[in-house]
């Protein structure tokens, strides 16, 4: 299998962490879309949405998923990149998408946790814990439309990483 394997999910469901040890582990290469828009545009998530908006981010989000995607590649999306169908219908069409899910009191701790969190503004401005729970709600059935698996991202990094690895081995079979 050589497709591009697409990870979804909220802020904090471990993408990054999960995408790098996955392309460890399938010996694919590892792009993150946020990573290669901060790169393209010398400025954070946040300097961008600053500068240009929400709109004029999610512009660019889109910009870099088709921008990262290739053969044998494991491509960590932002949080918000299911909100647009062509992204939604890209992901499907050019190679299998793994929704890393939690619920949101799990990936509020974890972004509390984790000082590189600062680059993206709050959606609401509202305190984490809640906006997780709204943001969540809002995205599921949008995560759940555009996977073709869905993944327990409550786990540690190596349990999340074998249940991706049997779901596409089972993919492979059917």
């Amino acid at each position: 299998m050589s497709l591009s394997i697409f990870l979804i999910g909220a802020r904090g469901c471990g993408k990054t962490t999960v995408g790098e040890a996955l392309s460890q582990a399938l010996g694919y290469a590892f792009r993150d879309t946020d990573h290669h828009l901060q790169l393209m545009t010398q400025r954070s998530v946040a300097e961008v949405v600053a500068d240009e908006g929400w709109e004029g981010f999610r512009a660019r989000e889109a910009e870099s998923l088709i921008a990262v995607t290739a053969p044998a590649t494991i491509i960590a999306t932002g949080g918000g990149m299911v909100l647009a169908e062509a992204n939604r219908h890209f992901m499907r069409e050019q190679g299998r998408v793994i929704w890393l899910n939690a619920p949101p009191e799990v990936l509020a701790k974890r972004l509390e946790n984790q000082p590189e969190a600062a680059q993206r503004p709050t959606l609401t401005g509202r305190p984490i814990a809640e906006e997780m729970s709204d943001v969540l709600q809002e995205r599921a059935h949008l995560y759940r439309a555009a996977a073709h698996h869905e993944v327990n991202a409550m786990q540690t990094p190596e349990r999340v990483v074998d249940d991706i690895l049997h779901s596409l081995s089972l993919a492979r079979a059917s």
